[in-house]
């Protein structure tokens, strides 16, 4: 008698959800039409495509692209850049909004916190063709930065060319337009935390430093081991729009990361195989690095898609 009164009311369940599955039809079509779609292209990586004979009739030739990338300098040079920036992007994209989100959470104006978060999340919306120029234009010979230095009696810093500054400028650049969203789930992860543990603090005589260590960070750890396991499936994502708006063949030596390599080898130089061979090559690593980040996060913090 249980099976039938099971498939019941599975079968109502799925009546009820399919104005939701109708609502998720459209995403799913596009997501097929221009990401599944194009993945037959990646038979190129496997051969000396040319685009007059087409995937039918250009010569198989097994792996010999990615022998040929992988002993390319500007190869393993774009994949240790994209390794580094990745890496330094993903520290402070999640310690720079944690430590934003305590601060906030301390200040009794709430208008004023609120004004601030607000301040904070409004680069989110802007892409970097926008945000490209600001930074140009604030890091140039003339701009406010180097305005700055002249005045302390320094000499002006070219950032925009300089392999020195580079990273840096990515990587500070790029906390600064994606920390709002980080900042908005930590400050929730703390509104979650019991305020009587704070009352019982207050009472035993600690300080906010105390507090913030022993109930603070501690209540807020599960989405932080969640947001940096997840992390972990970004690690060869390096910002292909914020790299492009802002690097010149100056900052190649330690600007120019994977995605960058493989938009000038494939449409600057026409030599779309070896560019689909780094891009599978990308692919398949990131693949991995995802599945690894999606395990850490179900083994230490329960969290799963399905």
């Amino acid at each position: 008698m249980s099976k039938p009164k099971s498939r019941k009311k599975k079968s109502g369940q799925f009546k009820r959800e399919i104005p939701f599955y109708l609502m998720l039809l459209p995403a799913l079509v596009i997501l097929i039409i221009y990401s599944y779609l194009p993945m037959a292209g990646i038979i190129m990586a496997f051969q000396n495509f040319r685009p007059v004979l087409s995937f039918a009739n250009s010569p198989f030739v097994g792996l010999d692209n990615f022998r040929f990338v992988i002993s390319l300098p500007t190869f393993q040079r774009a994949f240790r850049n994209t390794a580094i920036i990745a890496f330094w992007r993903i520290v402070t994209g999640l310690s720079v909004p944690l430590l934003l989100a305590i601060l906030l959470n301390e200040v009794r104006k709430k208008w004023f916190a609120r004004m601030v978060q607000t301040t904070i999340f409004l680069p989110f919306f802007l892409s970097w063709a926008v945000l490209g120029g600001v930074v140009r234009e604030v890091f140039s010979l003339g701009g406010p930065v180097n305005q700055v230095i002249g005045i302390f009696g320094g000499d002006p810093i070219m950032f925009m060319g300089s392999n020195t500054w580079f990273r840096t400028i990515l990587v500070g650049t790029h906390t600064w337009q994606s920390m709002g969203i980080n900042l908005i789930i930590f400050l929730a992860a703390i509104t979650n935390i019991d305020t009587g543990q704070y009352e019982a603090a207050d009472i035993d005589g600690c300080n906010k430093l105390k507090q913030v260590w022993h109930i603070t960070l501690p209540g807020m750890l599960p989405i932080i081991i969640l947001l940096s396991t997840l992390a972990i499936g970004q690690l060869l994502n390096a910002g292909f729009e914020q790299v492009l708006m802002l690097y010149s063949p100056i900052v190649y030596e330690t600007g120019d990361i994977l995605d960058t390599l493989i938009y000038r080898m494939g449409l600057g130089q026409q030599l779309f195989s070896p560019a689909a061979a780094i891009g599978l090559f990308r692919g398949l690593l990131s693949l991995v690095l995802v599945g690894i980040a999606y395990w850490c996060a179900y083994r230490f913090s329960d969290y799963r898609i399905f």
